[in-house]
């Protein structure tokens, strides 16, 4: 985070996310809900009542904004309240938005065929494959590397996924038999 013209409200909150070791997006995605909060109030947030921010919330409801990001920002400013100001007490009236779960669009075997087919390269049908095998993220096929895949075990060690953890996933058998999967591979 850049250091220009930083206020001391700001400055200390993003030293309260930097000790809890938060990552860079998530304390800019935090500073910005903060500030569009500011902008809303038309004053400095830390004065902001329990009645301000249910009336925040609504007018993000309001406005279309979706769940997800209701979310993020009742995250950011419990964050803000709780921790850098030491006002807890204030977010009572903020609360996660419901959205109900979707089943997502499932490829049939022959559309994962021909998108695997797509494919420039044997590097990237086994990132694609390994993605869509196991349930990837894209920044964690980005940044898998050959030494994480365990063909004989069948299983892909992701380092550092969501949530800064690790975990392993399957390998499909499909993946597994892809040359750059195999024992000393170099895709």
């Amino acid at each position: 985070m850049t250091n220009e013209a930083m206020s001391p409200l700001r400055r200390r909150m993003i030293e309260d996310m930097t000790v809890r070791k938060f990552v860079e997006k998530t304390q800019k995605d935090y500073i910005r809900h903060v500030k569009d909060l500011a902008a809303f109030l038309g004053r400095s947030p830390d004065t902001a009542t329990a009645e301000d921010l249910r009336r925040y919330q609504l007018h993000l409801s309001d406005t279309g904004v979706r769940p997800p990001s209701i979310n993020s920002a009742v995250s950011a400013l419990r964050f803000f309240f709780s921790i850098t100001i030491d006002r807890a007490a204030v977010t009572k009236p903020l609360t996660f938005v419901a959205e109900p779960r979707k089943i997502p669009v499932v490829l049939s075997p022959e559309e994962v065929a021909r998108f695997l087919e797509a494919a420039p390269g044997p590097k990237y049908k086994a990132a694609l494959s390994a993605a869509y095998g196991a349930g990837l993220r894209v920044s964690e096929v980005v940044a898998l590397k050959v030494s994480d895949v365990d063909s004989k075990r069948m299983l892909l060690r992701i380092e550092q996924g969501k949530g800064r953890k690790d975990r392993c996933a399957m390998l499909s058998p499909a993946s597994a038999s892809l040359p750059c999967c195999t024992a000393g591979a170099r895709p």
